[in-house]
């Protein structure tokens, strides 16, 4: 679901003397002079706005669920993102293509074989505070934040060594390997630059400005009432000129599936991303005159949902009882019944829309004479009630979450599986599942993303595993040659080479089964058609409203 500029296609474990073929060479020239020697352009909307965009007004948004904190640094949940990313800006944007264009950096270039990577940054931003922005922020958030804190950022930048900061306006990102992925990750949605002066010597989690953001984006923090609306205002200083165009920016937490739609209906809500209605609902809304319904937006993400399995229960360490679990599952009927047909059957960890993506794989369809026999050969039979064992399902307090695992518990009961739904609030679930290991099945979805290198490879490469971190593998899993295919992508640049090692990583997994995919998803927003200049780029649902105004 994403689409981004073929950076990504060049990464690999060479050693840092390895790149000396006149072939190597000319591919990284080919790259980095073509792709990555930018010249200053302004992000732009996806939709063009009619005539000329009107000045003022304030737009109230609907957010679901409620952010946990401000920031996307510590807890990447798309509601953080969402909101950080109005406050905050990245270094660079992306446009229709999803290919980087300037942000807080005017531009960059690689050198040094892809070890060096260079940036120019904007001079004249100011911090909502009033203090300079400087190359000392990036190297903090680079280093103290992406790299340390962020759960994807921990394997984007694993190859990151140091940042150095000549002057004011430039930063020199050091790699002991060629890191060209890294554009891939700067946007404001995933990436936001922070504050040093504010940050710096502190425990970034323990912040208090995560939850009274100081940025250098579009839209200023005002408040934050808990359970009821974040409340942003116009930052008149801002480095694009005459931009942005609203005057306040409300997000309103409503937690009621049915109450958002009729915020929607009465035009009390204006704009309201992530699936903000039931899906069964989207085909009425659309038919109402003064809504729109929107699915672009959300292809950097490239989204799935997956069963992850705990290897530490002894059930499930045996791949049969996991092979069995994915033959009893009907995962069409799960994508027609639980989201009304907004999904695509997975056939494998890595989506169907991104790069590296192979139909070459073990397939688990839908065959419960094969999922009872594997369970009869694993030595599980059935007891007198039917049942031959029990697991626990552990789930965010989600509806597509509920709804599916319930879905799962009725489909694995024909089998003798009897499944416990257990839902979480948003800390018990990150607790729970990522630090305490205290879960059976963890019904998750995941960022993919296009670049797989940047998403899925969290859930799959136990060198990443880190007891508390949210979102990277707590399955347990570890498999010696899937963590060596997927650390030798890390600065590949022969895309061949990238494509034959995600090859055998997905073929690796979808034969031992550490989770299960389930569906690729289909996200949708919906807005007043008073809401214009709406960016419908790859990431456009997660980066800010900068461009968007009000007709009247």
């Amino acid at each position: 679901m994403n689409n981004d500029i073929d950076c990504g296609e060049f990464s690999h474990a060479f050693k840092p003397h390895a790149m000396t073929s006149s072939i190597a060479r000319r591919t990284l020239a080919r790259i980095f002079a073509s792709a990555f020697l930018v010249a200053v352009s302004l992000p732009g909307s996806a939709q063009p706005a009619s005539p000329a965009p009107t000045p003022g007004g304030s737009l109230v948004a609907s957010l679901f669920p409620e952010p946990t904190s401000l920031i996307n640094v510590v807890h990447n949940l798309y509601a953080n993102s969402v909101v950080a990313s109005q406050v905050f800006d990245g270094l660079v944007s992306y446009d229709a293509k999803g290919e980087p264009i300037p942000a807080l950096a005017t531009s960059w270039a690689y050198s040094d074989e892809g070890r060096t990577l260079t940036f120019k940054l904007r001079q004249g931003v100011k911090w909502h505070d009033g203090k300079p922005f400087t190359s000392a922020d990036v190297k903090y958030s680079a280093l103290e934040a992406w790299k340390k804190r962020h759960s994807r950022g921990r394997s984007t930048f694993a190859n990151l060594q140091d940042v150095e900061t000549p002057d004011a306006y430039t930063a020199v990102f050091r790699f002991s390997l060629a890191s060209p992925v890294v554009l891939q990750s700067l946007g404001s949605a995933e990436s936001i630059v922070l504050p040093a002066h504010l940050y710096d010597g502190t425990e970034i989690a323990q912040n208090p400005y995560n939850n009274k953001p100081i940025g250098t984006g579009p839209f200023r923090f005002v408040a934050w009432k808990r359970g009821e609306v974040i409340e942003l205002a116009r930052n008149a200083s801002y480095w694009q000129p005459g931009k942005p165009y609203l005057d306040k920016l409300f997000f309103r937490y409503i937690g009621d599936e049915g109450t958002r739609a009729a915020a929607l209906e009465a035009g009390e809500v204006l704009y309201a991303p992530y699936d903000p209605i039931p899906y069964s609902d989207v085909e009425r809304l659309r038919r109402i005159p003064h809504l729109k319904v929107e699915t672009r937006g959300y292809d950097w993400k490239s989204q799935i949902q997956v069963l992850e399995f705990n290897l530490r229960n002894p059930l499930l360490a045996d791949v049969r009882v996991r092979q069995a679990i994915a033959h009893a599952l009907d995962r069409q009927g799960l994508v027609d019944t639980v989201v009304s047909g907004f999904g695509k059957v997975a056939t494998g960890p890595i989506p169907s829309v991104a790069r590296y993506y192979s139909t070459d794989v073990a397939r688990y369809p839908l065959d419960l004479a094969r999922a009872n026999a594997l369970l009869d050969q694993a030595g599980h039979p059935r007891g007198k009630d039917g049942v031959r064992f029990r697991l626990r399902i552990d789930q965010q307090a989600f509806p597509v979450y509920l709804a599916s695992s319930e879905y799962i518990r009725q489909n694995l009961a024909r089998v003798g599986i009897e499944l416990t739904v257990v839902a979480r609030d948003n800390p018990s679930f990150i607790k729970a599942i990522y630090g305490e290991y205290d879960f059976d099945l963890n019904n998750l979805i995941i960022s993919a993303f296009i670049e797989p290198q940047l998403g899925i490879t969290r859930l799959l490469w136990s060198e990443r595993a880190a007891k508390g971190v949210p979102y990277v593998i707590a399955s347990g899993y570890r498999n010696e040659r899937v963590d060596t295919l997927i650390a030798s992508v890390q600065a590949e640049l022969d895309p061949a080479k990238r494509r034959k090692a995600f090859l055998e990583v997905q073929q690796i997994v979808q034969k031992e089964l550490p989770l299960v995919p389930l569906y690729e998803l289909v996200h949708v927003s919906v807005y007043n058609q008073r809401v214009q200049g709406l960016n419908t780029h790859p990431d456009g649902a997660d980066t800010a409203l900068t461009d968007v105004w009000l007709s009247q």
